[in-house]
């Protein structure tokens, strides 16, 4: 059995956190939603972090709940779900689509349940060729979580979502690319090297400028036209009184590439 539910890479710019019970696929136990917490906690803490990675060990991204967390004892009622999603799963939706830098997904393998939807809950996702998306909950007669039913239709359209979901067939990745589920899928070999890529990049970009753009595309899904160009306009006035906004159009004048610190002022 794993030591650790999650392993923290601290690297140049941003850090690298991978789930971290390869023996179960990297399924959800109370202790790794702990870690995983905690781990969130240090994120938001250091300033110098300016991307996040999140991938899994072995040949498995995260298969999503441990069911066997969830089995009554011999004698007792049944286990009435909803009570996991509002202490742990909902919260964390909610975390990373809030963080107020981008979040990668480098989905290794099986992504499953509500790993699937934890990869899709990033702002970025890269898969490995050999890895699969499914929306399992009608597997097992439950309904998907963790933001699926939310996430789903606008990314890939409701006859599709409704297929994934109510289906429960596994999607490979190259389809998922397709089908703009996800970013990009690179053969497993350079999985990791394009996920490290695409943090560096992040890790000298305009962190407060990708804040920014975070905000406006989630509130996009609820906005009317015209509320979405007074957002435009108010989110323009924060970038535009940042140190990268100055950064970047005297780079821009001196013909040179930009260095952007990612501070606020």
């Amino acid at each position: 059995m794993s030591a650790q539910p999650i392993l923290v890479d601290k690297r140049a710019g941003y850090r690298v956190i991978t789930l971290n019970r390869p023996e179960r696929l990297n399924a959800f136990n109370e202790a790794m939603h702990i870690a995983l917490r905690a781990a969130l906690d240090d994120v938001e803490k250091d300033e110098s972090c300016r991307t996040l990675m999140i991938t899994g060990a072995g040949r498995a991204f995260c298969s999503g709940q441990d069911l066997s967390d969830r089995l009554p004892k011999p004698g007792e009622k049944a286990v009435v779900l909803g009570e996991t999603q509002d202490k742990y799963y909902n919260p964390l939706v909610r975390r990373l689509r809030a963080l107020p830098i981008p979040v990668v997904a480098a989905v290794n393998g099986a992504a499953a349940g509500a790993g699937c939807n934890l990869a899709l809950a990033c702002d970025i996702v890269i898969a490995s060729l050999k890895a699969n998306f499914t929306q399992s909950f009608a597997r097992v007669g439950l309904i998907p979580d963790t933001g699926g039913t939310w996430m789903l239709p606008r990314l890939v359209g409701d006859a599709r979502a409704r297929g994934l979901t109510m289906l429960a067939q596994d999607l490979p990745a190259e389809k998922a690319a397709q089908w703009g589920l996800i970013w990009r899928a690179v053969e497993d070999e350079v999985l990791m090297y394009e996920a490290d890529r695409i943090c560096e990049h992040f890790a000298m970009a305009p962190t407060q400028s990708m804040a920014l753009i975070k905000r406006a595309l989630d509130a996009s899904q609820g906005n009317t036209l015209e509320a979405q160009l007074d957002l435009e306009r108010d989110l323009q006035r924060e970038a535009s009184l940042t140190p990268d906004y100055a950064e970047g159009v005297r780079a821009f004048m001196e013909k040179r590439k930009p260095t952007f610190s990612g501070r606020k002022g």
